[in-house]
């Protein structure tokens, strides 16, 4: 069951539209002038507006996974919006103990979209029509206390870790509500844990309990308890481990060991290998049990990237994650995620940064992945998706730092829908100070 956000819930239509808008001007006027100068020393405040528009066409018909509106099957997804996502930070007060406050707060406004074509993931849409509204909004503070070099935060959170990685590849990010410790008191070590109790996904306004997805599993149910703790240590500048442990009450718990280890050949010769492994197990009435291991080598130099990519699973379930958050899987794709029960993938990846043919701000990322020896049903089934991302940053004159990027996808399953989807997403943050 959702529950409302207690400012914004009790705002609807026009009159959240409004709010929006003046939330954007009066925030940072209201911000400063309440807070202590210490405060403001070290506080920063941008507006970033991005441009987003997505094409998803669905090549059949009629299968288990295909979209639908009002009972009918879909041929297209397509929407076309715009967001803006303000982001206040401020400083610390003095003192041993320093306490400071973070805003996140964000806008979705409707260009182009239909109820019998939306449900790209990108607008906030009528649950019971299916039909996008004209705009959504959401606000999100954050206090946060400061002693020495360990932080305490209670509020909004876009977490990036093994165990919980946030999703922000459509207009807004997707938010976490509840409380983080993050310490880097002693030297080389980062240790982290903390407890979410609800999220914002990135198309809504709203809080909601937390879901599991782990394909093949039941039992799964909503819950308000996600608790978290982990470590990162740097034996040296080039290889580093990341341990972290995770449960989802009622749902599953989940350990997590990673290596991360990078190498110089030669002069413009580099090698980096990244190992993953999670090992996930019922909690409550659920049946989750997955083995995951997986690894990527990358060679580099002079610009070019090239990696391949391995990951097997084990159990009767694929690997276990929060719903719409992304798995930490290295062949997590831009459409399918590849962590099916017992499905084993391979990816090759070529990257290429244009600034070495002298074009600084031009970036290509080439993909493909495949999947196999999982079933749908009874049969034994096969997929694989091929994924290009071009994008360019404007590096000079009054234009200076606009991004523009072009993601096109194309998906085949055997007993999956095909798609095929193109993403244009142009992008500009301001910095005002």
């Amino acid at each position: 069951m959702c529950t409302a956000n207690p400012v914004m819930g009790r705002l609807a239509g026009p009159t959240r539209a409004r709010f929006s808008l003046q939330a954007l001007y009066v925030a940072p006027l209201v911000f400063a002038a309440q807070a202590h100068a210490d405060l403001l020393a070290d506080s920063h405040l941008s507006l970033e507006a991005r441009n987003f528009y997505m094409n998803r066409d669905y090549r059949d018909d009629g299968l288990f996974d295909g979209p639908r509106h009002d009972g009918q099957t879909q041929s297209k997804a397509e929407d076309w919006a715009q967001g803006f996502i303000l982001r206040g930070s401020s400083g610390f007060t003095d003192g041993t103990v320093g306490f400071g406050l973070d805003v996140l707060g964000l806008v979705g406004i409707k260009l182009d979209s239909g109820g019998g074509s939306s449900g790209t993931g990108a607008l906030q849409r009528n649950r019971l029509t299916g039909e996008p509204v004209d705009e959504f909004s959401f606000l999100g503070p954050t206090a946060k206390m400061k002693i020495a070099r360990t932080l305490v935060t209670v509020g909004d959170h876009e977490p990036v870790m093994p165990v919980l990685f946030r999703n922000d590849t459509r207009l807004l990010p997707q938010t976490y509500q509840g409380a983080q410790v993050v310490s880097n008191d002693i030297q080389n070590l980062n240790l982290t844990a903390g407890q979410f109790r609800q999220a914002h996904q990135r198309d809504s306004s709203d809080y909601e309990d937390l879901r599991m997805f782990s394909d093949g599993s039941s039992g799964g149910v909503p819950t308000d308890r996600f608790n978290y703790a982990g470590a990162t240590y740097a034996f040296t500048p080039t290889f580093s481990t990341t341990l972290y442990r995770a449960e989802l009450k009622d749902n599953y718990s989940q350990n997590s060991v990673s290596l991360l280890y990078k190498l110089p050949l030669t002069g413009s010769l580099n090698f980096k290998a990244d190992i993953r492994y999670f090992g996930s197990d019922a909690e409550g009435q659920t049946d989750v049990d997955n083995r995951f291991l997986g690894g990527m080598f990358t060679l580099s130099t002079q610009g070019h990237s090239l990696g391949i990519a391995y990951q097997n699973q084990d159990g009767r379930t694929g690997l276990p994650f929060l719903l719409v958050a992304d798995p930490w899987a290295l062949n997590n794709g831009t459409y399918h995620h590849f962590v099916r029960a017992e499905e084993d993938s391979w990816q090759l990846r070529y990257d290429y940064d244009f600034a070495a043919a002298g074009i600084p701000g031009l970036t290509l990322m080439t993909r493909y992945m495949r999947g196999d020896d999982f079933h749908v049903g009874a049969a034994a089934a096969r997929e694989w998706e091929r994924d290009t991302d071009l994008g360019y940053v404007i590096q000079s004159g009054p234009l200076k730092n606009l991004s523009l990027r072009w993601r096109n996808v194309t998906y085949r399953g055997s007993d999956t829908t095909d798609i095929d989807e193109n993403r244009v997403i142009i992008g500009y943050t301001y910095k005002f100070w």
